[in-house]
């Protein structure tokens, strides 16, 4: 039986809709780049995982294909923003935002723990990870806020209160816990705010509280504190916090250049711990050697070059700023993730984007994508300055005001003269 849409139902669908578009050569290079870096994450998964899984006494292939039903579900979320109207999720950021930090609030009431930490939410078909929204949702957030306030950005109580929903959700996945992704919402809303507009004064400030804030938390927290350092000497702790690192070290070590073989790698049999998920990139240096491991990371610059080719093009303001948090999002944690699988920064837990084993991150991530393609297509211009553009055009105005002779002024001239 065929159901007939009311023209009011379809009037509502076509206001959150529109047709996938087409066309631009940007968006086709990104969803290319993306698509290569999803199937050479899928393979590398797949053999990464073989060892975790016959440890789970089931099939070699399990956790592959729940990742690979992952992928759909990715897939379905890529199609999804691709077409959705993103001036409706700016428009409905607060209420978005708010939505993120009822999940993060329900994690502490109904959650699911697993390896020390609680951070799930079991749906029966799927273990959700609010965390990894609250990351997508922070994005339009903070384009909404620019949009709203870019004339008082450098208003630093106005600030303040304004970006609570974003402190108060770090800090709420930063007790589930989780440092790793409480810095990745973090940057995010530090890297887009500053370039909407914060004066470096302010910027200088919010990085010495940061930090002061960050050490302040690992003095509370001496396992999280002798966990962080352990980079800095892994030998010395072979038996607790430095032994992933010491182990990440070997495999990378018996890759040499062209490595031990696809599939051949020894650290996942038991010697490396979740070698599929945050240290899936030792995985690729012992199996691919050096050349493979060159090429994840050709991938993510070519990444991040489309996307930022893309903001180049944007001619809305606000969706430019968009642009900025889902790059930043996405190039953030491939940094940290290979800095710290190979011994330069500290083991924080945040995955591989693309690459590593995790449903809700594997889902945001390519819905980001989408959203992406989205604005890729998008011709559309809001007219929005930000607040150093502001403060450039007044400055002109006000020079060139007072320039002219007093006799060619205008009469309010003095109802508008600072003193």
């Amino acid at each position: 039986m065929t159901t007939v849409q009311s023209p009011q139902t379809r009037k509502k669908v076509g206001r959150f809709f529109h047709e996938l578009p087409r066309g631009s050569a940007n968006a086709r290079a990104l969803v290319f780049i993306t698509l290569l870096m999803v199937t050479f994450g899928t393979i590398m998964m797949a053999s990464a995982s073989e060892g975790q899984a016959a440890a789970n006494g089931g099939s070699p292939w399990s956790l592959m294909l729940h990742d690979t039903g992952y992928l759909v579900l990715g897939v379905f979320a890529f199609y999804t923003a691709a077409r959705i109207r993103i001036d409706q999720l700016v428009r409905k950021a607060p209420l978005l935002i708010s939505l993120g930090l009822g999940m993060l609030m329900a994690v502490y009431l109904v959650g699911v723990s697993a390896n020390g930490g609680k951070r799930w939410l079991n749906l029966k078909l799927i273990n959700l990870q609010p965390s990894e929204i609250f990351k997508f949702v922070t994005v339009f957030f903070i384009a909404w806020l620019i949009e709203h306030n870019h004339n008082e950005l450098n208003n630093w109580r106005q600030l303040a209160v304004w970006t609570t929903p974003i402190t108060g959700g770090a800090a709420l996945i930063l007790f589930e816990p989780d440092i790793g992704t409480s810095s990745v919402v973090l940057v995010i809303a530090f890297s887009m705010l500053a370039i909407g507009g914060l004066s470096k004064w302010i910027q200088t400030r919010v990085v010495v509280l940061s930090v002061i804030g960050f050490f302040g938390y690992m003095m509370a927290k001496p396992y999280s504190a002798q966990r962080f350092l352990a980079f800095l000497h892994p030998s010395q702790n072979l038996a607790t916090s430095g032994y992933q690192l010491y182990q990440s070290k070997i495999g990378f070590g018996a890759g040499g250049v062209v490595g031990l073989g696809l599939g051949h790698s020894r650290e996942k049999w038991g010697f490396l711990p979740n070698p599929h998920t945050d240290f899936i990139y030792t995985i690729v240096g012992e199996e691919l050697g050096v050349i493979g491991s060159l090429i994840v990371i050709a991938m993510f610059l070519a990444f991040l070059f489309a996307s930022v080719r893309i903001a180049q093009r944007c001619t809305n303001q606000s969706y430019r700023f968009i642009v900025i948090g889902i790059t930043t999002w996405i190039i953030f944690e491939a940094i940290v993730n290979i800095a710290s699988v190979v011994g330069w920064w500290a083991v924080t837990g945040i995955p591989l984007p693309f690459f590593s084993y995790g449903g809700t991150a594997l889902i945001t991530e390519l819905a980001g994508v989408g959203i992406l393609y989205n604005i890729a297509h998008d011709t559309s211009r809001s007219g929005d300055l930000t607040f150093r553009e502001h403060a450039v055009t007044d400055f002109r105005a006000k020079i060139e005001s007072r320039s002219q002779p007093r006799q060619s002024r205008p009469r309010s001239y003095r109802d508008h003269q600072e003193y």
